[in-house]
C-alpha cells in the first residue's frame, strides 16, 4: 500500500459553518454600505439561539438579527423537526467598537511615523501573526487532492438536498476522503476510503441512505478510475443522524480552519478568516499567500510550494517571508523569496488594493473552502502574475 493522506469537509449546515456564514454575511452587509468598515464578528449557535459578539467600527447600519435569520433560512433550517428554526430562534448581540489602540496602528503604519521614512506605507497590519499559503500541481485547482475531493462531496450533498433529488436529507453533514498515493508519493493512485455522515429525516432507512449517497453523491463527483472494488465506504457509520445542526452540537466561528484551507496539508498559522475585515492579516495575508503560491506553481517555480508570511501589529511590511518547495523547486528557495519580493507587494494596504478586498465577497467563501474554488470567482485564485514570475525564472 502506498502513502495515505486524509482530509475532511463539512456542509453549510454544520454548526461551525453556520456560525462562519453568519459572521461573513454581517461583514458583507457592512462592507456593502461602508467599504472601510472594521469588523471582527464572532458567532455562536446552539439550540434555540444565535449569539453575535465582537468589535465593529462602521458608518453603516445593518440589522444583525435579520442577517442571522436570513442566513440560517438560506442554509435550510426552517423546520422545527430539524431542531433549529430560523423563524423562532433568539438572536443575541454584544458589539463594541474596535479598540482605539488597535486603530492607531492600522490607520497609519509604524514605518510612516519614523523619522527619515519618506514612503507612505499606508495601512499597518491589524495584528501580529504568521500566515501560510500553499499550492500544488496535483489537481487542476492547485489544491491537495484529499481536500479537493472532500469539498466536492459536501457541495454535492448540499446540491442533492436543495434540488430535491434526496429531499429527506437535512442541512448538517460531513465528508472525509483518504487518498492513496503511488510510489512517488505524489501521484494519486486511488481513493482508499470515503466517509460521509449526513443528517436525515426520521423516517428513512439506513440502507436507502447508503445506496442513495453512493449513487447521487459519491459517483457523480469522484472520478470513477479512482474508485475500485477495495475502496471502503462508510455512510452514516453510527447508523442514525436525525438530531443535527446546532441542536446536536454548538457551533462557533473559526473552528474549521483546516477545512477552510488545505485540509491539513502544509502548516497553518492558527488565525481564522470569517467575520474579519481585510485589514486583519489573518484573512487578507492568507489570501495573498495563496495567490503568491498558486502563481509560483503555475509559473513552474516548483510542483508544490508553501509560503509563510509574518507581520507585526501596526507595521506594514512583512517582518519575514519564507518558502518551502519540498524538494520540487527548479531554483533555490531563497531565489523564490527574491522573486516574491520583486513581483508582490505584501503590505496590507497593497494586498487590499491588488485583490480588491473591500467588497462584499466573503459570505460565499464561508463554506466549502476559501481556496481552489471553481464555482465562484475569487481574486486570490487568479493566475495574473505567472508571466511576470517567468521572467525571473
Amino acid at each position: 500500500m502506498g502513502k495515505l493522506f486524509t482530509s475532511e469537509s463539512v456542509t453549510e449546515g454544520h454548526p461551525d459553518k453556520i456560525a462562519d456564514q453568519i459572521s461573513d454575511a454581517i461583514l458583507d452587509a457592512l462592507l456593502e454600505q461602508d467599504p472601510y468598515s472594521r469588523v471582527a464578528a464572532e458567532t455562536t449557535v446552539a439550540t434555540g439561539i444565535a449569539l453575535v459578539v465582537g468589535e465593529i467600527t462602521t458608518k453603516a447600519y445593518v440589522d444583525i438579527a435579520k442577517i442571522a435569520r436570513d442566513t440560517i433560512r438560506e442554509i435550510g433550517y426552517v423546520n422545527n423537526v430539524d431542531g433549529y428554526n430560523a423563524n423562532s430562534i433568539a438572536v443575541l448581540t454584544s458589539i463594541d467598537e474596535q479598540s482605539a489602540d488597535i486603530a492607531l496602528g492600522v490607520d497609519k503604519a509604524y514605518e510612516s511615523k519614523q523619522a527619515g521614512v519618506t514612503e507612505d506605507y499606508g495601512t499597518g497590519a491589524g495584528d501580529q501573526g504568521i500566515i501560510f499559503g500553499y499550492a500544488t500541481d496535483e489537481t487542476p485547482e492547485y489544491l491537495p487532492p484529499a481536500i479537493s475531493f472532500a469539498h466536492r462531496l459536501t457541495r454535492q450533498l448540499t446540491k442533492v438536498r436543495k434540488d430535491g433529488t434526496l429531499s429527506y436529507l437535512r442541512p448538517d453533514g460531513k465528508s472525509q476522503v483518504t487518498v492513496e498515493f503511488g510510489e512517488d508519493g505524489q501521484t494519486v493512485k486511488r481513493i482508499h476510503t470515503i466517509v460521509i455522515s449526513t443528517q436525515h429525516a426520521e423516517d428513512v432507512g439506513l440502507e436507502q441512505i447508503r445506496q442513495d449517497v453512493l449513487t447521487y453523491v459519491i459517483k457523480p463527483v469522484i472520478p470513477a478510475e479512482l474508485l475500485d472494488a477495495d475502496t471502503i465506504y462508510y455512510v452514516n457509520p453510527t447508523g442514525r443522524f436525525v438530531i443535527g445542526g446546532p441542536q446536536g452540537d454548538s457551533g462557533l466561528t473559526g473552528r474549521k480552519i483546516i477545512v477552510d484551507t488545505y485540509g491539513g496539508t502544509g502548516r497553518h498559522g492558527g488565525g481564522a478568516f470569517s467575520g474579519k475585515d481585510p485589514t486583519k492579516v489573518d484573512r487578507s495575508a492568507a489570501y495573498a499567500a495563496r495567490w503568491v503560491a498558486k502563481n509560483l506553481v503555475a509559473a513552474g517555480a516548483a510542483k508544490k510550494i508553501e509560503v509563510e508570511l509574518a507581520y507585526a501589529i501596526g507595521v506594514a511590511k512583512p517582518v519575514s517571508i519564507a518558502v518551502e518547495t519540498f524538494g520540487t523547486g527548479v531554483i533555490e528557495d531563497e531565489k523564490i523569496v527574491e522573486i516574491i519580493d520583486r513581483v508582490f507587494d505584501l503590505r496590507p494596504a497593497a494586498i487590499i488594493d491588488a485583490l480588491d478586498l473591500r467588497r462584499p465577497i466573503y459570505k460565499q467563501t464561508a463554506a466549502y473552502g476559501h481556496f481552489g474554488r471553481t464555482d465562484i470567482d475569487l481574486p486570490w485564485e487568479h493566475l495574473d502574475k505567472v508571466e511576470e514570475i517567468k521572467k525571473y525564472l
